[in-house]
């Protein structure tokens, strides 16, 4: 069953966020999952989304997912983000039959 990695990311600093932008694919594609969405367009049609920045990964199961956030070389380029935004990171499995 598909898994999704959902984030709502407040960036503070562009510039150090880059350095996470920048290397974050190397990190991602050896775990087989897919970006779904990374907008900074988002429209709020109800409630509040107090984020600038939305994020959707798809992997195809939790176990990838898991393995992917906490692998050594994604921890890594990830120090970038800790220090450059702060976000509400989610991890819940697809809707299954």
């Amino acid at each position: 069953m598909p898994a999704y990695i959902i984030g709502q990311v407040t960036v503070h600093d562009s510039v150090e966020y880059g350095k996470y932008l920048s290397n974050f694919m190397p990190a991602f594609t050896p775990f087989s999952g897919r970006v779904i969405v990374a907008s900074e367009d988002t429209e709020v049609i109800e409630g509040q989304w107090p984020c600038t920045r939305t994020v959707i990964l798809e992997f195809p199961t939790k176990d990838h997912a898991k393995r992917w956030y906490d692998s050594e070389k994604y921890q890594k380029v990830a120090k970038h983000r800790f220090k450059a935004a702060t976000a509400n990171v989610v991890l819940a499995n697809g809707f299954g039959e």
